[in-house]
C-alpha cells in the first residue's frame, strides 16, 4: 500500500465549525465567508511544507476546486483527500422528500443526456431495484465530480456513514465502497469513524486490507469510542501495510494545548494527522511539533 502523507490540511475552520466555541465558530465563518481568505490559508500551509488536503464535499468545496484546477500549474503537487458524502444535503432532501425521491434528485440533477444517460447505463436501474451497493457506487460518482481532475490520493467515507454501516455489520456494503474506490479511482478507501478498535477489528475479521483509518486521536479521549486505551493498543497492534491510521481532533476540539497534545500523539503508531488551522503561526507551529 503506497504510504499517505504524514500531515494533512483539513477543512472545518473555513467552515465555522468549532464543537467547543460557537462564538469562535462564528468568528471563523465571518473570516472565511470571502473566499480568498481560504486561499490565502492554503498558501500559507503549503508554504509551510504541507503538500496534501483533506475537504468534505460541501456546499463550496466546488469553487475550492474550481480555484485549484485553473491553477493547476501552481498546485502541481498537492494532493487531495477528498470527504464524502456532505451528510446535511442528504438529511434535508430524504426530510423534505423521501430517501428514493431524494437519491434520484441528487443522481440525475444538473446532468447532461448524455450524462444521465451514462449513469442509466451504469446501473441507473439500481435506484428501482433498491441495489443499495450499487446506489452508493452512483451517489459516490456523483460527489467526486466535484474533484474531478485533481490529484486523489484518498477517499473517505464520512463517519456518519461509516459507523451506521458499522453497527448494522455490513460487510458487503464495505467491501462494495472500497472495491468501487480502487477499480474506478485508483485511490485508496478511507473510512473516518468515532470507533476505530471496533472497525479495525472488524475490517480485519472480512479481510478487507488496503484501507486508511481516519479518527478522532488525543489524550482526553474526545470523540474516541470506548476509550483512549483501546486506541492505543489497537495503533500499537496494527500493521500499517494493511491499515493506514490517521488522526483528527487532535487537540480535542482546543481542550489541549499543543505543545502537550503531540507529546501524546508522537509516541502512537500512526502514519498520519490531518489538522485545521487559521493562522500562520498555529500552522507553522503545528508542522513543527509533529513528530509521528
Amino acid at each position: 500500500m503506497e504510504p499517505i502523507h504524514k500531515i494533512i490540511f483539513g477543512d472545518n475552520q473555513f467552515f465555522g465549525i468549532n464543537h467547543m466555541s460557537q462564538e469562535k465558530a462564528q468568528q471563523l465563518a465571518e473570516k472565511f465567508f470571502d473566499i480568498n481568505n481560504i486561499f490565502r490559508i492554503y498558501d500559507t500551509a503549503f508554504e509551510a511544507g504541507i503538500r496534501a488536503v483533506m475537504l468534505n464535499s460541501n456546499d463550496r468545496a466546488r469553487d475550492i476546486c474550481d480555484y485549484f484546477r485553473k491553477n493547476q500549474a501552481k498546485y502541481a503537487d498537492i494532493a487531495w483527500y477528498p470527504s464524502i458524502p456532505y451528510p446535511h444535503k442528504y438529511a434535508n432532501l430524504v426530510a423534505e422528500k423521501g430517501i428514493f425521491p431524494a437519491i434520484k434528485e441528487v443522481l440525475f440533477s444538473g446532468n447532461t443526456a448524455m450524462g444521465t444517460m451514462g449513469l442509466i447505463g451504469m446501473g441507473g436501474m439500481a435506484v428501482l431495484g433498491k441495489d443499495a451497493i450499487k446506489m452508493m457506487q452512483m451517489l459516490i460518482d456523483v460527489e467526486m465530480k466535484i474533484f474531478a481532475g485533481l490529484d486523489v490520493k484518498v477517499i473517505f467515507l464520512q463517519n456518519i456513514i461509516t459507523d451506521l454501516m458499522l453497527g448494522y455489520d455490513l460487510k458487503d456494503v464495505f467491501v462494495g465502497y472500497c472495491d468501487h474506490i480502487k477499480s474506478k479511482y485508483n485511490a485508496l478507501p478511507g473510512l473516518i469513524t468515532q470507533n476505530m478498535p471496533h472497525l479495525l477489528g472488524r475490517l480485519k475479521s472480512w479481510n478487507i486490507k488496503e484501507v486508511v483509518v481516519c479518527s478522532s486521536l488525543n489524550k482526553i479521549g474526545y470523540l474516541m469510542s470506548p476509550d483512549v486505551e483501546s486506541y492505543v493498543e489497537a495503533a500499537r497492534n496494527n500493521d500499517p501495510s494493511e491499515y493506514q491510521l490517521m488522526a483528527m481532533s487532535t487537540l480535542a476540539s482546543g481542550a489541549v494545548p499543543a505543545n502537550e497534545a503531540y507529546e501524546f500523539i508522537n509516541r502512537q503508531n500512526i502514519q498520519s494527522v490531518v489538522f485545521g488551522a487559521s493562522s500562520k503561526g498555529h500552522i507553522k507551529e503545528t508542522v513543527k511539533i509533529i513528530d509521528i
